[in-house]
């Protein structure tokens, strides 16, 4: 995924309210931006460390800018919660995710009963419903979901269980927004009912795929699947 308009650097002063966040330009200029991300951000906040913003077009938008992502340990961290689902759906339709090719069908937000799951894809011989989450939480080399307790999330897992009843393959496809950690768990300690039911699901024949992207201000790239730890 290419940003299609050049990043605006800075650095963060702090994060407030959960959506907002005030970043000090180079220029000197002090700016509100849109934080997309309403978990706890644990382990990819930090004061003073440098930013990219970008602009936003929508005159209907309080905020003129959108936080995208913190440079922590050296490396880019991407926060904007709603490029992986682009991420996602670009990689499938390219065939770029092993074990999630050949699909000549390739749909965003797709209806299923009462729910919508992220991605739906389809070829001669299968139909699958993929929902994506977004993982920026790290722990010594794991990166870890969800960063705060996340009652949608199990909803989305017990829809997955559901679908597989139905006929339909199912993925949770978790995408790692930083290139610091080498395996993907669950946070137990802060969400042991998400940690309970991703086992769950796997055992009812949900498929667990973690994909690491490569976050930098030009573009963001999946680079590879991490070893999956529940």
């Amino acid at each position: 995924m290419i940003f299609r308009q050049p990043l605006i650097h800075g650095t963060l002063i702090k994060r407030y309210k959960r959506f907002l966040t005030d970043i000090k330009l180079d220029s000197g200029e002090i700016v509100t931006a849109h934080c997309t991300n309403s978990g706890s951000m644990k382990s990819c906040i930090e004061i003073g460390a440098e930013v990219y913003i970008s602009t936003v077009d929508d005159l209907k938008r309080k905020t003129r800018y959108t936080w995208e992502m913190i440079r922590i340990n050296n490396s880019w961290v991407g926060i904007n919660t709603l490029l992986p689902n682009v991420l996602a759906y670009e990689a499938l339709k390219n065939n770029k995710i092993q074990g999630l090719t050949g699909y000549t069908t390739v749909k965003r937000e797709v209806k299923f009963n009462d729910s919508r799951f992220d991605i739906y894809c389809e070829s001669e011989t299968e139909k699958c419903f993929i929902e994506v989450k977004n993982v920026t939480m790290k722990e010594g080399s794991y990166a870890l979901f969800p960063d705060a307790v996340t009652t949608r999330g199990l909803k989305h897992l017990h829809t997955l269980i559901q679908a597989k009843k139905e006929g339909f393959r199912v993925v949770m496809l978790y995408i790692v927004q930083r290139t610091d950690v080498e395996i993907f768990s669950t946070a137990k300690s802060i969400d042991p009912d998400y940690a309970k039911g991703l086992i769950e699901a796997k055992y009812n024949g949900v498929e667990i795929i973690a994909m690491q992207a490569e976050v930098n201000p030009g573009k963001i790239v999946l680079k590879k699947q991490l070893p999956v730890e529940v």
